[in-house]
């Protein structure tokens, strides 16, 4: 259960947000600026609200009423940056380790790896992968730390189309394999059908609606017939 219901300003931006979802995969998608990013940071604790509550499957990570705010460190989840922030001077296998628990399971490593597909990469450096690449590392490295959630900010954003394919792939079959509560930044529609179960759909700081992700697909198609039969 992904239960948020808060406020925040960040200059002359307001984010009022109250949303309820069952979704394993959470999808928040909007224009730039309508306070995705924003909300990915205050569940994770990088951002305070000024009042509210955010909780995941029943664990209160921030409640104002309740004095609840859970520390960056201990809030268990996996953050995935549109830049990655991978050391340059560690390895990948040093990369992917970083923040794990110990002692670490050798069997969840060999899983994650394999999984995204890490294995021949394992003793290169940051500057020696593709954009791809890279980004994969970084998912791997937030799974390997256990985490109560996932949080994934624009995870194909700046990549070629190969590259972007590549990932989506890995990232579908994350989804298959693993379930984890899953909240994904995106304002392009096909990786959200592809990946999320449920679409928050925000605007100007607050949310529109929810919808499953087979009906923001007929919305999507629907919009983009639209212009045609208008002509």
């Amino acid at each position: 259960m992904i239960d948020l219901d808060f406020a925040l300003t960040r200059g002359e931006f307001s984010l009022q947000l109250v949303l309820r979802s069952e979704a394993r995969t959470l999808a928040l998608f909007g224009d730039s600026g309508c306070g995705k990013t924003s909300t990915l940071h205050a569940i994770a604790g990088l951002l305070k609200p000024a009042r509210g509550r955010i909780a995941l499957d029943e664990h209160a990570l921030f409640d104002s009423h309740l004095r609840i705010d859970v520390p960056v460190a201990q809030r268990k989840l996996g953050v995935v940056f549109q830049d990655v922030r991978l050391f340059p001077h560690l390895s990948v296998r040093d990369n992917l380790c970083y923040g794990a628990p110990r002692p670490r399971d050798p069997s969840h490593f060999h899983d994650v790896v394999q999984l995204l597909g890490l294995g021949a990469l394992l003793k290169r450096k940051p500057d020696q992968l593709s954009g791809g690449q890279a980004r994969r590392v970084a998912i791997g490295r937030a799974l390997l730390s256990e985490p109560l959630a996932l949080l994934l900010d624009e995870p194909l954003s700046n990549l070629h189309c190969e590259a972007r394919a590549e990932v989506l792939e890995h990232l579908r079959g994350l989804k298959r394999e693993l379930a984890l509560t899953t909240i994904l930044v995106s304002h392009q529609a096909d990786e959200v059908l592809s990946i999320a179960d449920a679409v928050a759909l925000m605007e100007d700081g607050r949310l529109r609606s929810i919808l499953p992700v087979a009906q923001f697909g007929r919305e999507q198609r629907f919009a983009m017939r639209a212009p045609a039969e208008a002509r």
